[in-house]
Order: C-alpha cells, then structure tokens, then sequence
C-alpha cells in the first residue's frame, strides 16, 4: 500500500513518550464520544416534554444503553482533563514559542471549544441536576462583560424558553462545535507538519535531535498502543462504575434542590465568584478577571515573547503556571466540599493567598537547589550568563511573601470597612480596622522598599529616596 512512504514529517526518537501525545489522546476522547453520541441520537428526542423521558429510554431499554451513556460522559471528562493537561505541559515547555505561536491560538481555541461541548451537553439529558446547572452557568454568562454577555447568551440560549434552548444546545452540541473542532483540528495538523514537533527542553540540549523515527510504522503503532490503552481504560470504567440517571426536571424539583452548581470543569470559576466581595455587584469583576486570565492565556505567544524555553531558565512564568495550576485545583476541590456557601473574604484571602505564597516558596526552593548543583558544576569557572543569581532567588522569596501578606491584609481591610459600614463603628472596631489599614501600610512600604534596593542594585534608579538608601554600601 506505498504506508512506509514518508509522506509525513518523521517525528524525532523523544517525542515517543506519552506526554507529546496528550493532544493525540484528547483527539482519541473526542471519537470515541463521536461514536457512543451518533449511537444515542437514534433514540435522543430534543424536546423539554421528551428530552428525558427518552434518555431514560436509553438507560432502561437500550441494549447497553447505560454503558453508552456512561462512556459517553467519561470520555467527555477525560478530553477536557486531557486538554487542559496539553495546554499546561505546552506552556511549561514553551511550545508557543516562535515559529508556532499560531499553533498554540488555533489549540487554545480548540481548548475553547472543548470546553463549549461539555457545557452544551451536560443540559440534554434534562434532569433536575443538569438543568439547574446549566442555569447557574447561563447566568454566569449574562454577568459577563459586554459584548461577550449579549454574543454568547445569544449563541447558547437563543431567543429563550426552555425549548429553545434545549434545541439550542443540541445544535451546537452535534453539528456546530464538533465542525468548528475539526476545522481547527486540521489547521493545527497542517502546522505541525509544517513545523514539526518542538524541540525538547529537559535533558542534554543537543542529545537526540538527529534521531528521527518514521510515521509508518514506528509512530502509527505507538498511537494506536496509546489509543488501544486509553479507549480499554475508559470502557473499563465505565463498566466498573456505571453511571445512574438524575430525577428529571420539574419546576418543582428545582425549588427543592438548593445547591445548584456547574459541573466540575467550571467550579473553580463558580467557586471565585462566591467569595463575598463579588457578590451581586462584584460579580462582573470576578468574570471579567477571569475572561482576562483567558485572554491572557490565548495571547500568550505575543506576551512571553522570549527566546528561552528551557525549564530551569523561566523561573517567573513557571512559577506562574504553578500558581495558576494550583488555584484551580484548590479553588475545584472547595467548592466541591462548599455547595451553596458564600465564602467569607478573609477565608478566601488566606486559602488563595496561602496556596499562592506555599507554591512560589516551593517553586524557589526548587530553583534554588537547581542553582546550586549549576554552581558546583562549574567549580570555579564564572557564573554561565543564564543561570539565576541565588540573591536573586532569595528576593523573590521575599517579595512573594510581602505580596502574600499584602494581599492577606488588603482582604481583611475590605472586610473591616463592609463591616463598619453595614453596622456602624465602634471603638473597638475602630481601632481593629486602623490596625489592619496599618499593616496593610506597613506592607506597601516593604514592598517599594524592597523594590527600591533591587533597583538600587541594579542602577535603574532614576530618582534617589535617601530615606531608602540607609546602610547601602556600593
């Protein structure tokens, strides 16, 4: 059949490893809930008054129908834990780097889409449960910042009505975001072939990047062993723990079920904006921080524009990814274990806060003892240019812990001055607000000042504080 052609790019001997394939397995996900929905569209009807009545269907009297069912759903989970780990191996190790800054936009927005379809679909089998999220999800929308509210509300929930938006949904669920996915599947494809897999970051530099491996047959079978893991893993779980049906939805099982929430891939979203300052009119703030954190993440080819990769080199936006990775896994394991509560501010301040000040401690720790081991490797050759200074290391130790502490007391201050407003001052409250409007001074002084010096050392100063400048020897 001419297979062993190269006809394809050859992909390079590291690349046989399961973390280049994450997307590959994602894709893997995608089909197999491509051919587990076709299969329950025969019976499907997308009707308010038959929606569930015929999904009940299939799990009563289709052969296998909760088998479906269940993989359907487990294999939707899987693709978007497997996307979200793709997109964060990709940005740990660079790969939106110049030339594939396109790559990543066109995977983001893939991410994006992934996204849209378990949103979509979590809505059809219409029980009390999915029906009540999707409403905590569509208002979660509305309070969006405009015109992004007004576009995506129109593009889901349509003209309004409970039958329009279930159609709605399972338009864009099977026709409209599968094609969009598939398009930008084959562009991202296209790339790749184009730039061909990126270069590894961890390990020797220059070690294997002339070993090159064939599509057919050396990659081909490696997938297929990967994909043939992966699919008999899910049919196993699904098998093992197979999924039962919601109550369906009435007005009146929804007046009883009080903690409505989204599914788990929004949590951390859902979890942000029940932290008591964004309540009611601060709700727009919090998804407009979030819709920035989006963006940011879509753009980041044209904000990190850098030509280091390597790991050990990128200590800000690693530490950052860190950060990042670590509030929302806390932020979807609290509100799992809090439906329903409102956060207060200073609990809110300290977990996130915490969790944030615990990473980066951690994160420079690591690049500390990465420095040290650069260090007695050279002996006493001069430092490599690129290594990372141990002071260095140290101060954004300490700035990290100040801006932790900061943001601990700004939380409390906020709190303390709703408290004063909603029940009046008294002197004891009084004077625990100015206590805390104290620290939170106290704390903004430290920070400029440690700022300062750091500039001072580096002669960036342009204008000198000689209040700041007290002990400093050249």
């Amino acid at each position: 059949m001419g297979l062993s052609y190269e006809f394809l790019r050859p992909a390079p001997q590291y690349a046989i490893n399961p973390f280049y394939w994450l997307g590959a397995l994602a894709v893997v996900a995608f089909v197999i809930q491509a051919v587990s929905g076709m299969l329950m569209m025969l019976y499907y009807v997308p009707d308010p008054s038959q929606a569930y009545q015929s999904t009940q269907y299939i799990f009563s009297n289709v052969s296998y129908g909760t088998f479906l069912e269940t993989v359907h759903l487990y294999t939707a989970y899987a693709m978007i834990l497997l996307v979200f780990m793709h997109m964060m191996r990709g940005y740990f190790v660079s790969v939106h780097k110049k030339p594939r800054e396109l790559m990543w936009v066109a995977g983001m927005a893939m991410g994006f889409v992934t996204l849209g379809l378990g949103f979509t679909g979590y809505l059809l089998p219409w029980t009390v449960v999915s029906k009540s999220a999707t409403d905590v999800g569509a208002g979660m929308i509305s309070a969006l910042p405009q015109p992004l509210s007004s576009f995506l509300s129109f593009l889901a929930i349509g003209s309004g009505g409970d039958a329009a938006e279930l159609l709605r949904f399972f338009d864009l669920h099977v026709i409209v975001l599968p094609a969009i996915l598939l398009v930008l599947l084959v562009v991202k494809m296209y790339m790749m072939e184009t730039h061909g897999i990126s270069e590894r970051v961890t390990g020797p530099e220059a070690a294997e990047k002339s070993k090159l491996v064939p599509i057919f047959p050396d990659v081909s079978f490696y997938l297929a062993e990967l994909a043939a893991l992966f699919g008999a893993a899910m049919l196993l779980f699904s098998v093992l723990f197979p999924l039962g049906l919601q109550p369906g939805y009435t007005a009146t099982a929804a007046s009883h079920y009080t903690n409505q929430q989204p599914d788990w891939y929004f949590l951390w979203i859902y979890q942000l904006i029940k932290i008591s300052a964004f309540e009611t009119a601060g709700l727009p703030v919090a998804l407009t921080a979030v819709t920035l954190i989006f963006v940011a993440l879509l753009l980041l080819p044209f904000l990190d524009r850098g030509r280091v990769r390597r790991i050990e080199k990128r200590p800000f936006y690693v530490t950052l990814g860190l950060v990042f990775v670590a509030e929302v896994a806390v932020l979807t394991a609290w509100g799992y274990l809090t439906p329903g509560e409102v956060i207060p501010n200073e609990q809110a301040a300290l977990v996130l806060g915490g969790t944030a000040l615990a990473v980066v401690v951690i994160s420079l720790l690591s690049y500390r003892l990465i420095i040290g081991r650069l260090v007695r490797r050279m002996g006493a050759a001069e430092p490599h240019p690129n290594a990372i200074r141990s002071s260095g290391v140290w101060t954004a130790a300490a700035f990290a812990f100040l801006l932790g502490a900061g943001s601990l007391a700004l939380g409390s201050v906020v709190n303390s001055f709703a408290g004063l407003v909603s029940a009046g001052g008294s002197v004891g409250s009084l004077a625990h607000f100015a206590v805390l409007l104290g620290a939170l001074a106290t704390t903004v002084m430290a920070i400029a000042y440690l700022l300062y010096r750091v500039d001072l050392a580096t002669g960036a100063v342009r204008r000198h504080l000689k209040a700041f400048e007290v002990g400093w020897n050249e």
